[in-house]
């Protein structure tokens, strides 16, 4: 399976600054320094083959030399035009030719003025893909299927068994579960549905890897289903096919009426996919105490805070050190919070190594686009569509009247380490899960994770984005005004 472009194709953004930078949006692997990301076979009995790259920039390469060499790696059928500099552009909006759609806009001219340029970088290139041309294709036909279905919930039993029924006996699909699932008191005292339930799969969170074999997840709940399935697959995700039998449903477009149908239209594949970008996440303990401070000294001088905008010295206790004792990948947020203290958490955050500000205040969220319409927007965060390359972080009841939400570009790499004067230590939780205690000496590292989660829409990315603001946020939703029926009374009738 793929994500393929349907004409228009991808676009190239070039990012000042380099550094880290936003994978693309076709790859379900990080990208290298100095080559372009290119899609990958996500099939799971498939060999992983790197595919030859391509450079994107040369260093010392004028813009309208990459302007040519992009415009050679067109595939046929692909009608965007790059707009060029100077006085080729003015001649690009005079050509009769038709123009397509982007939702990012045009590549960005990379030459200011008559002198001024961007420095060519080759580590500086973001490719992101136009959102309309994300599609779902499969190199072969899915074989096995994962389908999750939300636990405690005796109304989905029945739906359970018939998508299994479907998958089984029509689509001769190969079902993986959970042994939980599998072992439901309901679901083994039915006779009927023994000799479907004695061709599952199962498996168990934790001790079994299903990563490499999953073709497609097939979601019966709410959203914490979609959560609990991109919790499963900590590197590269199958697509997601989520049907709206939970609370909420703000992820989760499909409906389980039509369940036949809208399955077989995904296994015959060109189906529109929102690549929901993750979290990288670590947790690093101990840092203060692998960079010279005893392990069990009582209440030592807190060090000095650094200054605003000065870079981390190696020295630095905050520098790279310590043991990572948990990395995950998160679709929502990542909470760090005061836990049970009544004192306020003072955390501080960091951006690329440089501090930005501490946070006094009930806690932060950094989320993702996704997790924007979840924690987030309760405090009072921005809605933010799933296809923007972002990050976005939110204090939880600042104790400030100006701290307001940031949105930062996706690719930097955030920090989070208490604060030196703190008076509490704090707690962190992902998407939900794993809550522990982040004290002194530790840190939280996050940045922009290469897996996104493929969530196959409904309709298409724009409209389902925004029925679900609809339907479950009630989005701008207010009585109407009522028509003025006679104009004869208003002010400047007679003017």
């Amino acid at each position: 399976m793929e994500y393929s472009e349907s004409a228009p194709s991808s676009e190239h953004l070039a990012v000042p600054g380099g550094g880290v930078t936003q994978p693309s949006t076709t790859s379900g692997r990080p990208p290298e320094s100095s080559r372009s990301p290119e899609p990958r076979n996500h099939l799971a009995k498939s060999p992983r083959r790197r595919r030859k790259p391509t450079r994107t920039q040369r260093p010392g390469c004028s813009h309208e030399q990459l302007h040519g060499e992009i415009e050679r790696r067109r595939l046929p059928g692909q009608h965007e035009h790059l707009e060029p500099s100077g006085s080729a552009s003015d001649a690009a909006e005079s050509s009769p030719k038709r123009r397509a759609h982007f939702l990012h806009g045009p590549y960005p001219a990379t030459h200011f003025g008559p002198k001024a340029c961007i420095l060519p970088n080759p580590t500086s290139v973001m490719h992101i893909q136009d959102p309309a041309s994300q599609r779902l294709t499969w190199n072969k036909p899915p074989v096995n299927v994962l389908v999750i279905r939300k636990i405690r919930d005796e109304t989905l039993v029945e739906p359970f068994k018939e998508l299994c029924r479907f998958l089984v006996e029509e689509k001769q699909m190969m079902v993986y579960v959970e042994r939980r699932v599998a072992d439901d008191a309901t679901l083994s005292k039915d006779e009927a549905f023994g000799s479907i339930r004695n061709q599952l799969c199962t498996f168990r969170e934790g001790y079994d890897d299903i990563s490499e074999c999953i073709d497609l997840i097939i979601c019966l709940g709410g959203d914490g289903t979609l959560l609990y399935a991109s919790s499963l697959f900590q590197g590269s995700v199958p697509p997601v096919m989520a049907f709206h039998l939970g609370s909420l449903g703000f992820l989760t477009p499909f409906k389980f009426e039509s369940y036949k149908t809208e399955v077989a239209k995904v296994f015959e594949g060109n189906a529109a996919i929102t690549l929901r970008s993750r979290l990288k996440v670590k947790v690093v303990k101990d840092m203060l105490q692998r960079s010279g401070r005893p392990p069990h000294s009582p209440e030592p001088p807190p060090p000095p805070p650094p200054e605003h905008d000065r870079p981390l010295p190696h020295g630095h206790p905050h520098h790279e050190a310590g043991k990572v004792t948990l990395q995950l990948q998160v679709l929502n947020e990542v909470v760090v919070d005061r836990g049970p203290s009544s004192y306020l958490s003072n955390v501080d955050l960091y951006l690329d190594g440089r501090l930005i500000t501490s946070v006094q205040g009930d806690g932060v969220i950094v989320s993702t686009p996704t997790g924007s319409t979840a924690y987030a927007a309760a405090a009072g965060a921005s809605m933010i569509h799933p296809n923007v390359p972002a990050i976005m972080v939110t204090p939880i009841c600042p104790h400030s009247l100006s701290f307001r939400p940031i949105v930062v570009p996706a690719g930097v790499e955030l920090m989070i380490t208490l604060s030196p004067d703190a008076r509490n230590t704090a707690w962190v939780s992902f998407d939900g899960r794993k809550r522990q205690e982040i004290q002194h000496g530790d840190c939280i590292k996050i940045t922009t994770s290469c897996y996104p989660v493929p969530s196959i829409c409904c309709h298409d990315l724009v409209y389902d984005w925004f029925e679900s603001l609809a339907q479950c946020l009630h989005w701008n939703v207010r009585k109407r005004q009522a028509r003025l029926e006679d104009f004869s009374d208003s002010s400047d009738a007679g003017s």
